[in-house]
C-alpha cells in the first residue's frame, strides 16, 4: 500500500480524513447521508470549516446533502471547532477541518445531540455508506455568524474584569481559524496582546509536535518581543500550543493536568500516552485510554460527575459545569484549546508561567513523528516489535535502555528500568509513525526523542 493510498479517506483518532483529491463530492455526500441515517441530530445541522483552501467547498457540499435529506442547516461560516459545537446544542455538526495535518489533505468531524461521535458511531457510519435516505422536502437554511463571539464570551463572563491585566502575551496566530477569537478573548481580559505570524496560506501546526525551527522562531519572538506566553492553536482551533517567558513549549498534557487542578476535576481520563506524573498529582482517580478523542469521551461519559479528559495535544474537555474566579464554564463534549490556554494564564497568577509549570511532578513528555511513512512498513515493524522481546531489546539497548514492563493499549508502550518511556505507534490520522518519549528531564526526553527518531529512521528503512 502507498502513502497515497493510505490517506483514502477513512475514520482515524478524530474524524474523516483524507487527501483533498480524494474527498470527492460522491464521497463526502455518502459520508454525510450515513451520518444522518444512523446518528441523531434533532433534525437540524450546524456546519462549519476551518481556513483551509478546500474547506468551504466541502462545506457546501455537507449543506446541501443535509438539505436533500430533509434536515435543516446552519451556516455557521470559518469557526473554531469548540465554537461551532458549543452553537450546535441541540442539534447536530459537521466541522470541515483536516485539523492539524497539512493543507492536501481535509476531513470531517460529526457532532449528535450527544457531542462528538463515538467508534460505535463511526462504525455505523461506515456500515451505512451506500445506502440512500427516504426521499424528503428540502430542509431549511440559516446562518449564525455570531457563534465564535458567543463562545469567547463564555470564558470573559466567567472571568473578573482585567483577569489578564498584567500579562503581555503573543498569539501565533499563522492560519488557525481560532486566530482572532484568541486575541478577542485575552484583550477583553486585559492582556497587552502582540499578534505573530499570521499566515495568507495554510500552516499545518501539529502542537504534539513541535519542530525545531518553529521551537527557535517561538523562543525568538518571547525574548526579543518581551512576551509573559505566546498562544496559538491548531487549524481547527480544538488544539492549544502554548509557551511560557522564555518561549519554551509547554507540552499539552501539563496545559491538561493545570487545568483539571484548577477546575477541581475528581475524575481525568487521558490516553496512554500522556505524562505519568499526573498519577502523582492525588487529583482523584486517572483513567487511562487508547490514543483518540472517542475514547476520551466514551470513558468520560462512564464516569459522569467531575470529569474532565485531556489529550496529549493539549485539548481538553470539559465533563461538567466548572467554576472560574466569576462565572461558570458549562460542560462542553469535544476538545477545546481556549480553556486550558485561559486556566494555565490564570493557575500562573503573577507567577512566570515557566515557575508554575516547575510546580507540576518532574516528570516530561516529548513526540515527534516520521512523515510519509509506509503503512505496511509501520504494521510491520511495530507488530514485530509487540511480538517479539528480543526486537524490543535490541531496540532498547541501542538507546542505553532496558525494558521493565510492556504496554500494548495503543502502539508499543516500552517502560523502562531506570523509569524511562519509549512509545512507538503508527498516526490513526495521517501516514505517520509517531514516537513519544518520557524521561525525569526536559533535556533527557528532548535528547532521548532525537535518537529514537534517528534509530526509527534506520529501523523503516530496512521495514
Amino acid at each position: 500500500m502507498s502513502v497515497l493510498s493510505a490517506m483514502s479517506p477513512r475514520f482515524g483518532t478524530s474524524g474523516l480524513r483524507g487527501l483533498v483529491s480524494a474527498l470527492t463530492e460522491d464521497l463526502v455526500a455518502d459520508h454525510v447521508r450515513a451520518f444522518l441515517g444512523c446518528c441523531e441530530t434533532g433534525g437540524r445541522v450546524f456546519v462549519g470549516y476551518d481556513l483551509r483552501p478546500s474547506s468551504p467547498a466541502l462545506a457546501e457540499v455537507v449543506a446541501r446533502t443535509v438539505r436533500a435529506a430533509g434536515q435543516g442547516v446552519v451556516m455557521a461560516g470559518a469557526v473554531p471547532t469548540p465554537a461551532l459545537v458549543d452553537a450546535a446544542r441541540g442539534a447536530g455538526a459537521v466541522m470541515v477541518t483536516g485539523s492539524h495535518i497539512p493543507a492536501d489533505r481535509n476531513g470531517l468531524k460529526f457532532y449528535t445531540l450527544g457531542g462528538e461521535i463515538t467508534k460505535a458511531d463511526e462504525a455505523a457510519i461506515v456500515a451505512g455508506l451506500g445506502r440512500r435516505l427516504a426521499a424528503a422536502a428540502p430542509g431549511g437554511i440559516s446562518e449564525d455568524r455570531q457563534a465564535g463571539a458567543r463562545f469567547v464570551k463564555r470564558f470573559i463572563a466567567a472571568c473578573p474584569p482585567g483577569a489578564l491585566a498584567r500579562r503581555r502575551l503573543g498569539v501565533f496566530s499563522h492560519s488557525s481559524v481560532a486566530r482572532d477569537l484568541l486575541v478577542r478573548m485575552l484583550a477583553a481580559l486585559g492582556a497587552e496582546v502582540v499578534e505573530l505570524g499570521r499566515a495568507d496560506s495554510f500552516v499545518a501546526l501539529d502542537t504534539e509536535a513541535v519542530d525545531a525551527d518553529m521551537r527557535a522562531r517561538l523562543r525568538g519572538w518571547a525574548r526579543g518581543l518581551g512576551l509573559d506566553a505566546i498562544v496559538s492553536a491548531d487549524g481547527d482551533g480544538d488544539r492549544p500550543l502554548v509557551t511560557d517567558e522564555t518561549g519554551a513549549v509547554i507540552p499539552g498534557d501539563l496545559l491538561g493536568q493545570i487545568t483539571a487542578q484548577m477546575l477541581g476535576a475528581e475524575t481525568v481520563v487521558t490516553p496512554v500516552s500522556s505524562n505519568s506524573g499526573l498519577e502523582q498529582k492525588g487529583l482523584g482517580r486517572v483513567i487511562r485510554t487508547r490514543i483518540g478523542s472517542p475514547y476520551v469521551i466514551a470513558a468520560m461519559q462512564a464516569q459522569g460527575g467531575r470529569v474532565i479528559g485531556f489529550e496529549a495535544n493539549g485539548g481538553v474537555l470539559l465533563g461538567f459545569d466548572a467554576r472560574l474566579p466569576a462565572g461558570v464554564i458549562p460542560a462542553l463534549p469535544t476538545r477545546d484549546s481556549f480553556l486550558p490556554i485561559l486556566c494555565v494564564l490564570l493557575a500562573a497568577g503573577e507567577d512566570p508561567l515557566s515557575v508554575r509549570v516547575a510546580r507540576e511532578p518532574a516528570r516530561f513528555t516529548a513526540a515527534d513523528r516520521l512523515q510519509d511513512a509506509r503503512p505496511e512498513a509501520m504494521a510491520r515493524y511495530t507488530g514485530a516489535l509487540a511480538r517479539d522481546g528480543a526486537a524490543r531489546a535490541g531496540v532498547l539497548a541501542r538507546l542505553g535502555l532496558a525494558e521493565a514492563e510492556l504496554d500494548l493499549t495503543d502502539g508499543v508502550r516500552m517502560l523502562c528500568s531506570d523509569g524511562r518511556i519509549v512509545h512507538v505507534r503508527p498516526s490513526g490520522n495521517a501516514p505517520e509513525l509517531r514516537l513519544y518519549v518520557e524521561t525525569e528531564s526536559a533535556e533527557a526526553s528532548a535528547g532521548l526523542l532525537a535518537r529514537g527518531l534517528d534509530l526509527l529512521r534506520c529501523e523503516m528503512d530496512k521495514a
